[in-house]
């Protein structure tokens, strides 16, 4: 289902916001509260963020495509326009809008989760079922 589809499926009863530094302060508080690392999401231009807790769903506009390069790990993740995913405790699934570099080609990220906080891991997996683990230090926010 395309993300404006399900933004307008899911706007009526959620917290909206505009502006970058309100949203993106807000997208760091959502990912604390999913108990997830903060820098997931490194996006510093964000103009709406929305997030309906009823249905776990979450929304992300920004004007122009973003690539950010986790150093820790050596890959680079683009941010589309619009993201748009289902949030629920350590876990965000049904991403749209997230493509991870692999070996010449970007890879769709349909799901990031922490299956054993202990483990220190964030396990991504691509649309197609794939999925590699990184230590979750490597989504810190940098400084």
């Amino acid at each position: 289902m395309a993300t404006q589809q399900l933004i307008a499926e899911n706007k009526e009863g959620a917290e909206i916001y505009h502006g970058a530094d309100l949203c993106k302060k807000k997208c760091h508080e959502l990912l604390d509260e999913l108990n997830l690392p903060k820098g997931l999401l490194p996006l510093n231009n964000l103009t709406e963020m929305g997030y309906n807790r009823a249905t776990g769903f979450f929304w992300l506009k920004q004007n122009k495509r973003y690539e950010h390069k986790f150093h820790a790990i050596g890959k680079t993740v683009a941010y589309e326009t619009e993201l748009s995913a289902f949030a629920e405790n350590r876990r965000m699934r049904k991403i749209s809008g997230i493509k991870s570099s692999a070996v010449l080609m970007w890879v769709k990220v349909g799901e990031m989760c922490i299956e054993d906080p202990s483990s220190g891991k964030v396990k991504l997996t691509s649309a197609a079922g794939i999925s590699m683990s990184f230590p979750t230090s490597a989504f810190q926010l940098e400084k």
